[in-house]
């Protein structure tokens, strides 16, 4: 991206920001669903096809053009959300996300026994909505944010999270690699989330996942094995158009990071099942959808 391109990139989320956080709720919502809506015509996003595709266990061309449009629509409610949230109450976000009450009970098990807690989380849903669950419940968490471009941008998004209570450590470009720095609060008996479906670089474990080929972040296994923390995938999504829900799912921490990883993977996809068009993953994810720049470059 040239410095031009990040400079209208930096302009339009801040325009986009400031917009949208003051605009009406209802103006925001039905604007927001109007861009799903028409994102959604003439079939929609082709890898979003493929990807919803995997998870109903059909054929892209089968896929129903009425969850092509949902899926869309609940990605463009999660952009609508992020906007939104600085001038949201974090007591009103709190109060419309629901957990069962043994998984409500789990979460204070984990984090009063002091070794340390493991979210990990697919794209689905709005995992900063997890976020604000888990400052207020339970105080601040650390996690891992992409380094965008421009750093002006990226400065945004750290500064936004952290005035909800995160803690955010780059996850490239900062003053120590951010794996260190967060199992030094996993054994302090901290708490640490982690987007746990999209491999960023070139060092994520092959799992099977919906049945095919692909590689997901080694972190969180990582981090559980070498801390002994508790590992705990967490799933998020919509029931309806005002609330919103966690689903926890621990998972058996393996001395293999494979093994576990595999388990974490097997975690998502259960999760991601109960409600594909939650799942807001447009990117190539699985190893038949890869360029053959990657493929050549992972061998």
């Amino acid at each position: 991206m040239t410095s031009w391109q990040e400079r209208i990139a930096d302009l339009g989320y801040r325009a986009g920001w400031a917009a949208v956080r003051h605009a009406p709720e209802s103006v925001a919502r039905k604007s927001f669903d109007l861009v799903g809506t028409l994102a959604a015509r003439g079939g929609g996003p082709e890898q979003l096809r493929k990807n919803l595709a995997r998870v109903i266990g059909t054929t892209p061309e089968q896929v129903p053009d009425a969850l092509v449009e949902q899926s869309l629509q609940s990605y463009a409610r999660y952009w609508r959300e992020a906007f939104r949230l600085p001038s949201t109450d974090p007591a009103d976000i709190v109060a419309t996300t629901y957990l069962s009450p043994e998984d409500t009970a789990l979460v204070v098990e984990l984090v009063d026994a002091g070794r340390g807690l493991i979210f990990a989380l697919p794209h689905s849903g709005n995992w900063d909505t997890c976020g604000v669950w888990l400052v207020a419940h339970h105080g601040q968490f650390s996690t891992v944010a992409e380094r965008l471009k421009p750093e002006s941008l990226f400065n945004q998004f750290v500064q936004y999270r952290e005035s909800l209570g995160f803690e955010v450590f780059p996850l490239t470009g900062g003053e120590q690699p951010p794996f260190e720095i967060l199992a030094q609060r996993l054994r302090a008996g901290g708490v640490v989330c982690l987007m746990g479906d999209r491999d960023l670089s070139d060092h994520g474990v092959p799992v099977t996942f919906f049945g095919e080929r692909t590689r997901i972040p080694a972190g969180p296994a990582k981090l559980a094995i070498s801390t002994g923390a508790a590992l705990v995938a967490v799933h998020h999504s919509y029931p309806d158009a005002d609330t919103s829900q966690m689903v926890l799912t621990p998972v058996e921490v393996d001395d293999d990071v494979a093994v576990t990883t595999q388990r974490l993977a097997d975690a998502f996809a259960a999760g991601i099942a109960t409600a594909p068009a939650d799942w807001h993953m447009l990117q190539p994810l699985w190893e038949a959808d890869w360029s053959a720049a990657r493929r050549e470059r992972l061998g």
